[in-house]
């Protein structure tokens, strides 16, 4: 999780600003780039006076990645600025996000030109801004040192599932460090110290704070243990203890 600064986050708040602006007084749809999931979490918390106006998509359902469009009036999603590259490969060679991500990168683009990236055996798709679309199908006929082909007649079929386990967990309470205990299986103290080190986030901004009490819906990322969401509360046991459901993404 890359955390940005407070300038970092004033500067996207002034960027949509000044788009609902231009939105409001020329009466047209503008739209943002892709933004990642604390960029989105940001725009619908602190202009949350502007929400009727402002939607997300990224090119799929649940897509991490998403561009944002603000408009007085229902956009169709066949109308952002989203294309999507498909790619095949040979079912040998192995490649990740990570393969993809950077050979895009090296070519020059900003980050915002670039939404989620999924990669199954043999073929993958990659959804981009639609001024870049043009750009990448010329330049790219590798990934790494791995030949791969844009399909530009068909669309592959790509599993977009999410790889989501839900975990079952008994809390005295819904402090931080109780739950962060759990989920990672180490000592209140030792999850303590993890959350003092920096190294917890709950909805996208780093807390230090171990007493802090999670509500349903919270999102928490535990550097080298992945992301959870708090779902809902499953009762209580015999002695009093707090039973909760929570999804965890690997």
């Amino acid at each position: 999780m890359a955390f940005t600064s407070d300038k970092e986050d004033k500067d996207l708040i002034s960027r949509v600003e000044d788009l609902a602006e231009l939105s409001l007084t020329r009466n047209k749809p503008y739209f943002l780039g892709f933004l990642n999931e604390r960029e989105q979490y940001i725009i619908s918390n602190e202009l949350h006076f502007y929400s009727s106006y402002i939607s997300f998509f990224g090119g799929y359902d649940n897509a991490k990645r998403k561009c944002m469009c603000f408009s007085s009036e229902k956009i169709e999603y066949e109308k952002y600025p989203i294309s999507a590259l498909f790619f095949e490969f040979r079912k040998t060679d192995k490649l990740s996000h990570r393969d993809f991500l950077g050979a895009l990168m090296n070519l020059g683009v900003e980050r915002s030109c670039i939404g989620d990236i999924v990669v199954n055996e043999g073929k993958a798709v990659c959804f981009v801004k639609s001024e870049v679309e043009r750009y990448f199908k010329q330049q790219i006929s590798k990934i790494g040192r791995v030949g791969v082909k844009i399909v530009n007649d068909k669309i592959l079929d790509i599993d977009f599932s999410d790889n989501v386990e839900v975990v079952s967990i008994v809390v005295s309470s819904l402090r931080l460090d109780a739950i962060v205990s759990a989920l990672t299986k180490l000592s209140r103290d030792k999850a303590a110290a993890l959350i003092n080190s920096g190294k917890v986030v709950t909805n996208y901004n780093e807390n230090k704070k171990v007493s802090y009490i999670l509500r349903e819906n919270d999102i928490i990322t535990i550097r080298g243990y992945g992301k959870f969401i708090v779902k809902e509360q499953a009762g209580t046991t015999k002695k009093g203890r707090i039973k909760i459901n929570i999804n965890h993404y690997r």
